[in-house]
């Protein structure tokens, strides 16, 4: 198995739990933890039989296609979608509409926002990355800006430092997903906005209230691993989705 590097503690755990005890090499035993597009990569070629992810971008599936596979998605708990600024940032939130200006490019000072008569320098990943193609999900047919170079974040933790640094404070946004900030980073420079009026908590999540709450997955791509099902299996049941929440995710119910 692979998947993405903000799920990684929830797939290792599963592992500790079901898996037999022994040393896992991260990156090239049974159980390993690359990038997203790396993930569905390792999927597509056959080298793994699933995937910890996010939705697939349109190119992943795609390519998937293209190499006689079909993504089968089976969604195992739910997550938050974040934007987030430093904390000296005076804006606290902001709505659907206001990201969505920002990132096609119509809305670029923040004093259109309610914030301070400065620059949006509204940073974003690579393509593929699994929070790039949340952005992608979230814009649907409004194109994205392109974004010069040195605003694209290589890593999950890239982006969040680049907006967290002293001479970016004043005017940097990103994007990451709720548990890899809070749980993972843990960078005390940064602020999660709300969106519509609602901070991404686990309630808001459960409950749906907060507005780009989404699945995420298990994804298949056709194997003959008997095993498989059966880890799929677990992981739908009570148990599995009890331990989802100690692990500090939300799960379906």
């Amino acid at each position: 198995m692979d998947g993405a590097t903000a799920l990684y503690p929830l797939y290792s755990a599963f592992v500790q739990a079901t898996y037999p005890k022994k040393e896992y090499d991260p990156y090239e035993k049974e159980v390993m933890v690359n990038t997203t597009p790396d993930a569905y990569n390792n999927l597509i070629f056959g080298r793994v039989d699933m995937i910890f992810a996010a939705a697939p971008s349109k190119s992943q599936v795609e390519k998937a296609k293209e190499h006689g596979k079909e993504l089968k998605m089976i969604p195992i708990g739910r997550e938050a979608f974040v934007f987030f600024v430093h904390q000296k940032n005076p804006v606290s939130g902001l709505t659907m509409e206001q990201i969505k200006n920002i990132y096609a490019g119509k809305v670029t000072n923040w004093e259109e926002v309610g914030g301070a008569m400065e620059d949006i320098r509204a940073f974003q990943r690579p393509a593929d990355s699994g929070s790039q193609s949340a952005l992608e999900h979230l814009m649907g047919d409004i194109p994205i800006m392109e974004a010069p170079t040195e605003d694209i974040a290589t890593g999950m933790g890239g982006i969040i430092n680049e907006v967290s640094q002293y001479k970016n404070y004043k005017n940097a946004i990103g994007y990451t997903f709720r548990f890899y900030s809070t749980e993972m980073v843990q960078n005390k420079k940064i602020k999660l906005l709300e969106i519509d009026g609602v901070a991404p908590t686990k309630e808001t999540i459960r409950s749906g209230e907060y507005p780009i709450a989404s699945e995420f997955y298990i994804v298949t791509a056709g194997t003959d691993n008997p095993n498989v099902e059966k880890l799929i299996a677990w992981i739908l049941s009570p148990e599995g989705q009890e331990l989802i929440e100690k692990t500090g995710y939300v799960s379906l119910d």
